[in-house]
């Protein structure tokens, strides 16, 4: 009736938990470094290029202003001469204000939409960080245990015969039927 579990190979289960370690040593640090990642980006987008440009901005309001200056001035000279060149340098610091006043407006798009795209994605990445940290080692320590019942099992069991060692001598003698004979 009671017959000896088929234990095979308990070598295939520290197998499987020796590549889970493995892969849990090299998918948390990734995951880690993803997060950060994204941290940094998001730091890049919304503080760091955001202080540059606004910084690009003053210092070519301030070049286009001089530039107009230079221009009014050569305009009122006595001397008469050509202003080409102060209307050429004018325009390009315009236009160099126009490119610094157009990065800002993205960059502020681009720091809603990080925040609206990555965000999701980072607390998901999160989660499953949260699931290898817990669950996943949970995992791992089971299947120590695991390995180490079935090698107690197995040790108990008879090499060759399939059948378990008899039961200690405080218990009763069992009949054919299962049940304790009362007889001593």
């Amino acid at each position: 009736m009671s017959e000896a579990a088929q234990v095979t190979s308990v070598d295939a289960i520290e197998a499987f938990r020796a590549s889970l370690v493995l892969y849990l040593s090299k998918a948390r640090p990734a995951i880690q470094q993803v997060c950060a990642e994204a941290q940094r980006t998001r730091i890049w987008v919304q503080t760091s290029q955001r202080q540059y440009w606004e910084n690009q901005l003053r210092l070519r309001y301030r070049k286009a202003e001089e530039a107009k200056e230079a221009l009014f001035n050569a305009r009122i000279s006595q001397f008469n001469q050509s202003t080409l060149l102060e209307t050429m340098a004018v325009q390009r610091a315009q236009r160099a204000v126009a490119e610094a006043e157009a990065k800002l407006v993205l960059l502020k798009k681009w720091g809603h939409e990080i925040e609206s795209r990555a965000d999701p994605l980072v607390k998901q990445l999160d989660q499953f960080h949260g699931f290898l940290s817990t669950d996943l080692a949970e995992g791992v320590v089971l299947l120590a245990e695991m390995v180490k019942a079935l090698d107690a099992y197995t040790s108990t069991t008879t090499p060759g015969s399939g059948a378990a060692t008899p039961p200690p001598a405080n218990d009763p003698p069992v009949t054919e039927t299962g049940a304790p004979s009362l007889t001593p």
